[in-house]
């Protein structure tokens, strides 16, 4: 077995330190993932939290002796107890009667706007729309 002297170099000095290399742009990329899939399930959450905000103002506008515009500001204060003054801010929430197919009278509220970005530098990059409905009652 031949030893090294002092002055020779080993054969493995070429990759020295790759390890750390890999292991940056491993992590680099499984984090990039990460915050992917969590940008992914603020998006649902938040789209999930908006249509029954909606579905709830529509249904408090849809009662005989409220105005159906009071939808709209019903939609965003539940937005904003549910998830933020900011996600709450950043829709626009109309709340107004329709008729449907058959004759009835709706109370139809739509939101649109977008969603925060996990990164605060990125904004607010993901549209969003929800529509939510109620028929209205007679007085």
């Amino acid at each position: 077995m031949a030893e090294h002297g002092p002055h020779e170099v080993s054969r493995d000095d070429g990759e020295r330190g790759s390890a750390v290399v890999d292991f940056v742009m491993v992590s680099m990329l499984i984090m990039t993932l990460l915050l992917a899939v969590l940008q992914v399930a603020v998006y649902v959450h938040v789209r999930n939290v908006v249509t029954a905000s909606a579905q709830e103002g529509a249904r408090y506008a849809a009662n005989a002796d409220v105005d159906s515009s009071a939808g709209a500001g019903r939609t965003v204060e539940i937005v904003a107890r549910a998830t933020s003054e900011q996600t709450a801010r950043g829709l626009a929430c109309t709340s107004g009667e329709e008729l449907d197919t058959g004759g009835a009278t709706l109370v139809v509220v739509r939101c649109s706007g977008s969603v925060p970005a996990l990164l605060a530098s990125l904004g607010n990059l993901l549209p969003l729309e929800v529509t939510g409905r109620a028929m209205k009652e007679s007085p």
